[in-house]
């Protein structure tokens, strides 16, 4: 008979369109399975793939305000996520970046955990979210740091309902053992490469495309483009918006939230794409590489993987690094990747990017897929 298949995922609304919920559109492309989140806003969404699909929610779905943001519920998501009642399933997919892992299964039940990162509010980014948030200092600061302390301890013991965990990244599964001493397998997640223009021809311009936050570093490269007047376009929206306006000279042209056509023109033709943020994979930047566009990024985490840099691989190379993410270090990179990148192969960029295709994540996790389902115990 047929495994009866469950996958869980985070949050489903038309704002979360990022690299996790590409990989739960491709495995949906190739899994039967029944699609259950924390909240759902995506299937009434007409020009949604999941519109008019059955999903299964939680209580927060009723939440107040709960549309624009689950999170601001941190405290409620463990006890949420666990009123799951996937009693019926054979094998448990969960695509997490939070709490989605923390479904509750049975010891008849095979549970595979596509990881996108350990909980960054949990771990990585605690301190920046206590810099950030009002509740940081005084006494809602104890509280709040006790809530993650809480938070933390579920993470990992929720992290023993895995059966097998997957990573997006080398650098998410060796943060996968340092927060759950627990080994991963990489799979890197789906860049749609097909629907990216190539153009070898590039324009007198720098991209960069980020959300508007703070460990995003935006306002970095903004500093940075302010030292060499060189053109810069930033696309993204996000609580540091009014920051980067006003700190941004006359060389930077900031477009706010663009459509993806949009997004893939300028992206095409730009002659560098700019990133500095400390990212566990980093879609962008494959992206940018498909497009036959060069990158200028903060050399740590998943751009290590995902990036070659000219001076070691000369010209296949497809971008450079920065080693600090300091202005001083990043105009550097820039005046370098101005003396280099008549070195730089646009078709190398692509030819490079194509390992990331969904076609290559969809053959890595069907087989990943099945070698679990046929190793593990038959049930008594």
């Amino acid at each position: 008979m047929p495994l009866k298949c469950a996958l869980v995922h985070e949050w489903l609304t038309p704002k979360a369109t990022g690299g996790s919920e590409l990989v739960v559109r491709e495995i949906l492309n190739h899994v039967d399975a029944d699609l259950y989140a924390l909240i759902d806003f995506e299937s009434s969404h007409s020009e949604s793939y999941l519109y008019q699909r059955k999903i299964g929610t939680t209580f927060l779905q009723h939440f107040p305000f709960a549309r624009n943001g689950v999170q601001k519920y941190l405290p409620l998501l463990p006890l949420a996520i666990e009123q799951l009642d996937l009693r019926a399933y054979d094998v448990i997919l969960s695509s997490s970046h939070a709490v989605a892992k923390g479904v509750l299964t049975t010891s008849e039940q095979l549970h595979i955990c596509y990881c996108h990162s350990p909980m960054r509010y949990a771990w990585d980014l605690t301190f920046d979210y206590l810099q950030q948030s009002k509740l940081g200092s005084g006494i809602p600061g104890w509280m709040t740091r006790y809530l993650l302390h809480r938070l933390r301890q579920w993470d990992v013991l929720s992290a023993n309902r895995v059966d097998y965990f997957i990573a997006n990244s080398k650098h998410t599964a060796s943060r996968i053992w340092r927060c759950y001493r627990r080994e991963a397998t990489v799979i890197y997640p789906p860049v749609n490469i097909e629907s990216l223009p190539f153009l070898p021809q590039k324009e007198d311009f720098y991209l960069t495309v980020s959300r508007l936050v703070s460990y995003k570093q935006v306002s970095l490269i903004i500093r940075a483009f302010n030292k060499l007047q060189l053109p810069l376009v930033v696309i993204g929206t996000g609580p540091e918006m009014r920051k980067i306006r006003r700190i941004a000279q006359s060389n930077i042209q900031i477009l706010g939230w663009q459509p993806d056509d949009v997004v893939k023109k300028y992206m095409a033709n730009a002659k560098g794409f700019v990133y500095a943020a400390h990212e566990d994979f980093g879609i962008a930047l494959v992206e940018a590489q498909a497009c036959g566009t060069p990158v200028i990024a903060y050399g740590a985490g998943g751009a290590l993987e995902t990036v070659r840099d000219l001076r070691e691989h000369g010209e296949q190379g497809t971008g450079i690094f920065f080693k600090e993410q300091t202005e001083e270090a990043l105009v550097d990179a820039i005046e370098k990747f101005e003396v280099y990148q008549g070195k730089l192969n646009p078709e190398y960029a692509r030819v490079h990017a194509a390992q990331f295709s969904p076609q290559m994540f969809a053959q890595r996790y069907l087989d990943f897929l099945n070698k679990c389902i046929q190793t593990r115990p038959s049930p008594d």
